[in-house]
């Protein structure tokens, strides 16, 4: 059923077929492994830093999905805040991805940012399709929201320099899944051009669909994984 209200009283101004997700870049890092972690995610917070601003300059909305670190109390500037101003391991990637004020926040409760959260709304009111899906870490959270976001029916690009977890080898069985179960692409992010209408991969669409007779998106047919029955 559309919505009756097509702005979301004024919330959510932005109208783009394509979303930037930010997975738990936001984060202290104290947690069993995250020294292990650590050299990786810096490493992804200069390319996801890079992204970022390309998708701002090019007007497509970028949405940090963050989890509350059990601290069920705070809001996400309080959140921001200790991960800026505190002795926390995590300090230089927040200060590297610290969000703008024209960004988006969801706050998470478990490991998929769907769950149990405002996501899915905030997609549907800015006319999101095509999620572009990053962040920490790989075999986790970023795997559990892409598994949701494919439930969803949304296209699915998940830079594969642009998600670490704690072991590179889960990391890499994880996208390896994703592009097989949930058909993302794995494009790296230094190649991905986005616009509002699209993403594109060294000069070909790669997510722009073309508009039907009605002006509705056509979407392209999905492979399943259903059992034959």
């Amino acid at each position: 059923m559309p919505p009756r209200n097509d702005d979301l009283h004024g919330n959510a101004p932005d109208n783009s077929r394509v979303a930037l997700v930010l997975v738990d870049v936001i984060n202290d890092l104290e947690f069993e492994g995250a020294d292990r972690l650590l050299p990786q995610a810096l490493g992804m917070a200069d390319r996801l830093a890079a992204l970022a601003a390309r998708a701002r300059r090019a007007r497509v909305p970028v949405v940090y999905v963050n989890d509350n670190f059990g601290r069920w109390r705070s809001d996400f500037r309080t959140l921001l805040d200790r991960c800026l101003r505190g002795p926390v391991r995590g300090r230089s990637l927040a200060r590297r991805l610290r969000p703008r004020a024209t960004d988006y926040v969801v706050l998470k409760t478990k490991h998929s940012g769907f769950y149990a959260t405002t996501l899915e709304l905030l997609l549907r009111y800015l006319k999101a399709e095509t999620l572009v899906l990053t962040g920490l870490t790989g075999d986790r959270c970023v795997l559990f929201t892409a598994a949701d976001a494919f439930m969803r029916d949304f296209e699915l690009f998940v830079p594969a320099d642009g998600t670490v977890s704690i072991e590179p080898e889960h990391n890499r069985h994880a996208l390896a899944e994703m592009a097989r179960l949930l058909d993302a692409d794995l494009t790296d992010s230094t190649r991905l051009a986005l616009s509002r209408s699209g993403v594109s991969t060294r000069g070909r669409a790669a997510a722009a669909r073309p508009r039907s007779a009605r002006g509705r998106p056509a979407r392209p047919a999905r492979r399943s994984h259903a059992p034959a029955a």
